[in-house]
Formats: structure tokens, sequence, C-alpha cells
């Protein structure tokens, strides 16, 4: 049987009141928080890692050190344009609530391969799209050679935004499916049981 695409608003009910429950428990939020700002410094210190490697082992102030790393996120430097900046923080955010649900999932009710492994391919698109069409896609482009396509990499309209938004895409589907996943269950005493 193939997953279902939340295509109800009762299917976007469960997952709100999903994710809601499972961060109202403290630790699940704090996990979801740090998830959040790991994914996105992976995401941005990967754009450029001779620069941050320099930052980090460099005979440079502690100053200005720290101005190379902070600068490399979006809103704090200009690696990043307005669209792609919040394309990434939705991302990293997404990438936090679902490893805080995927975690609850696996401590509180068990969790199979199937319905985890929508995250993991969340999460590796995640990093293909953080930065820019050159940046995301290089590394796609010798996976496409492979099958003689890597002139579709010109083509894209929004210069790599698209995997960003393909990767947010996909967190979205993973918890979804997480959620109803936990159908029938009780998160933080509250049964999680809206209408199939």
């Amino acid at each position: 049987m193939s997953p279902r695409l939340p295509t109800r608003r009762a299917d976007w009910r469960l997952l709100a009141r999903t994710v809601r429950l499972v961060l109202s428990i403290p630790v699940y939020a704090v996990l979801s928080v740090v998830a959040a700002v790991l994914a996105l410094s992976v995401f941005v210190f990967s754009q450029n890692i001779p620069l941050v490697s320099f930052a980090l082992t460099g005979s440079i102030p502690l100053d200005a050190r720290l101005t190379i790393l902070l600068e490399r996120y979006p809103f704090l430097g200009t690696d990043f344009g307005t669209l792609t900046g919040l394309a990434l923080l939705a991302v990293a955010g997404l990438t936090g609530v679902d490893i805080a649900m995927v975690t609850y999932h696996v401590r509180e009710h068990g969790l199979s391969v199937e319905q985890g492994g929508g995250s993991a391919v969340g999460v590796v698109l995640g990093v293909l799209g953080a930065g820019c069409a050159a940046c995301g896609s290089a590394i796609l482009v010798g996976v496409l050679s492979l099958v003689g396509a890597t002139g579709l990499l010109t083509a894209l309209p929004l210069e790599g935004l698209e995997f960003s938004l393909l990767a947010a895409v996909v967190l979205v589907l993973s918890l979804y499916w997480l959620a109803d996943g936990m159908r029938g269950g009780r998160i933080n005493g509250c049964p999680v049981d809206i209408g199939r």
C-alpha cells in the first residue's frame, strides 16, 4: 500500500495537532530547536568549506572568526537572498521538527524503516538545495552525468531554489506520515485521533 498524501483538511489538522502536541513536551521542543540550528549550520557551512575551515583553524582573532562564521547565515550575511534565506530557514525548521517527531515516535511507539525514509530524503535534499544552482547542483551534476542529464541544470527557472522547495515538500510529507503513524496513540496525555 502506498502512503497517503495530505489532501483533506483533516489531514492538515492531524499534522498540526500532532506537531503541536509533540513540541509541547519541553525536551522535544529543545531537540527541535537544536536540530534546526545544526541543520542550518550544516546547510550554510557546506557552501564554503575552505572559508569555514580557515575561520576555525586560521591565525586570526576570535572576533574575526565569529564574524566570518556568522555571516554565512541567512539575513546575517550577504551569501543568500531573501527568498533563498527564507527557504533555508524553513527547511532547517522543518528538519528540526522532523527530527523531534522521529525521536518521539521511536522512543514512544517504535518506528519502521518505511516511515523514517522520507525524513532522510528531506534532509539530503535540504543539503543539496542549501545554496544555489552552482553549489547544491554541483553535487547533483555527477549523478545526473551518469544518465546524461547534466543539461537539465541550466534550465532551472529558480536558480537552484527548486532543491530547497523540494526538500520542504518531502519534509512536510514525512511529518504527515509520522503523524499518521502515531494516530490512535497518546502524546502528552492527549489522544491523537482525527478521523481518517
